[in-house]
């Protein structure tokens, strides 16, 4: 193997008297070597460097001992980090933490340490390894590198599984205070959190509506961490977790939150989880849908390049707004609204037709 180019991994940028030609391989090898950096921050995260970097400066030696890990490649991890912008190294050789890189930090406000993990690790990582097969056959080849698809693999590993909850609770957190001002709960006595993990969503209306009544529907093993934080939140007892399959049959309610569902799974078994929820809604319920919306389709790379995660990962996509419509409309939803939150997500509002 020839020696990296370890700044067009990081941050490919032109030098002096480079060309075009030359600007455009920079960009390209950066784009190579992306993964790279996408398993420096996961072993970061792993052996949790913000967290003992928190009180101040240290060696990488005095890491790792905290760590107990190898001294000469945490050190040559911790250098690495600092050149994608992780950790700053001072001339005495002691690394602290960067904003960015304390957000790799357990339990900090915004923190983003259980999303590195799960995207790095195998649930993830493998099937991404098989997109061009996946292009090919067109669907996910998830299966042949992880002996299930995505959910029935996380269901058989529990470590995994809680991480990838913690994630999505993460990544959640980031639009729940948006979705809580959008959202006019006048009138919701139960609103349904469908596959809402934690429930961090329903649990931030909540906090906001002193009356409403909360439910998660999900997986088992989400319920006793759903319930543990509505109990931090002293929510509890307005706060239910349901073990079931949406799928099969969703709790009856004036208001369902979908958010990041519908992008996992195929258009019919959207349909079936829309068509459940117009099933159990109560007379004047509402749906609110929270996905990357493909508004863009030139200009919206995040959501393709979630699109294609989807691809490698699952049997589902993401989707441009008029195929979201002819998913509501064969469940017997109609959109009636559309916001937009942050993060590049889109909120459509829907309300049941006849």
């Amino acid at each position: 193997m020839g020696q990296p180019d370890t700044q067009a991994a990081s941050q490919p940028v032109a030098t002096a008297g480079a060309g075009p030609g030359d600007r455009d391989r920079l960009k390209l090898l950066g784009m190579i070597h992306g993964y790279w950096i996408s398993q420096v921050v996961r072993a970061a995260a792993d052996l949790r460097l913000a967290d003992h970097l928190a009180a101040g400066p240290l060696t990488a030696a005095e890491l790792a001992a905290r760590e107990s890990s190898n001294p000469d490649t945490t050190y040559r991890l911790m250098r690495a980090c600092a050149g994608i912008g992780l950790l700053a190294l001072d001339e005495d050789g002691h690394f602290s933490v960067t904003p960015s890189g304390s957000l790799l930090r357990t339990g900090a406000p915004g923190s983003l340490r259980d999303t590195a993990l799960v995207f790095g690790a195998p649930a993830h990582w493998l099937p991404w390894g098989r997109l061009p097969e996946a292009v090919r056959a067109g669907q996910t080849q998830a299966a042949a590198v992880l002996g299930a698809g995505l959910f029935d693999y996380l269901a058989s590993q529990p470590e995994e599984a809680a991480q990838f909850s913690a994630s999505m609770a993460e990544i959640t957190a980031t639009n729940a205070t948006d979705v809580a001002q959008v959202i006019d709960t006048a009138g919701v006595s139960i609103a349904v959190d469908v596959g809402g993990a934690t429930g961090e969503v329903v649990r931030e209306l909540m906090r906001a509506d002193g009356k409403l009544r909360g439910v998660v529907i999900d997986l088992p093993h989400t319920a006793a961490a759903a319930n543990q934080a509505a109990a931090e939140d002293g929510l509890a007892d307005r706060f239910a977790a349901v073990s079931g399959d949406f799928f099969a049959a969703v709790p009856g309610a004036d208001l369902y939150l979908l958010k990041a569902i519908l992008h996992d799974w195929d258009d019919a078994s959207c349909i079936r989880i829309l068509r459940n929820c117009r099933t159990a809604a109560r007379p004047g319920a509402r749906l609110m849908v929270i996905e990357n919306v493909i508004l863009d389709p030139a200009r919206d790379r995040f959501a393709a390049l979630l699109d294609m995660n989807m691809l490698a990962v699952s049997t589902g996509q993401e989707r441009e707004m008029a195929a979201y419509d002819e998913l509501l409309t064969a469940a017997g939803w109609k959109r009636t609204a559309v916001h937009s939150l942050s993060g590049g997500r889109t909120l459509i509002n829907a309300l049941t037709i006849g």
